[in-house]
């Protein structure tokens, strides 16, 4: 395939996204707030490979270790920021806030980061058992979900 042949072909897929995108509605309100909440749990979740890697060249030095923890909340907080823009996208009383209920994993999630943390300065074992912790929290199926689905 030649230069210009290339060249033209890439100015035709860039017109056909261009016109999809164009022809497609766009968020606004609400909508839109959910698809920035979610871009923004999104970013932090891509940054949790990076400091993993970190943590292991390091043999789970304290600020690496502290490092995930802080991804990890961020993370956890872009969580918490998304359920809510979504029950207040379809309302309270919508299945998803029901299954959701007071979301005890999801606040109990930053509370234990917050405290972990600081914690890898001191003991970077207990931090690391304490995120442990928190994933097993989440491995947990939460029986309410399963309830409000069948419902």
């Amino acid at each position: 395939m030649g230069k210009t042949r290339l060249e033209a072909f890439s100015d035709g897929v860039i017109a056909i996204i261009t016109i999809m995108v164009l022809e497609m509605k766009a968020p606004h309100g609400a909508e839109f707030s959910a698809l920035w909440a979610n871009l923004h749990l999104l970013f932090w979740l891509s940054l949790v490979p990076f400091v993993t890697g970190w943590m292991g060249e390091n043999h789970f030095a304290q600020l690496p270790v502290a490092l995930y923890g802080g991804v990890l909340l961020m993370a956890a907080i872009a969580y918490f920021i998304l359920a809510q823009v979504l029950i207040h996208l379809h309302g309270r009383n919508a299945a998803l806030a029901v299954a959701l209920g007071s979301d005890f994993k999801g606040k109990a999630s930053i509370v234990f980061y917050v405290l972990a943390i600081p914690l890898a300065f001191v003991s970077q074992w207990l931090a690391l058992a304490i995120y442990a912790l928190v994933a097993a929290l989440w491995f947990i199926p939460d029986r309410r979900i399963e309830n409000t689905l069948h419902d």
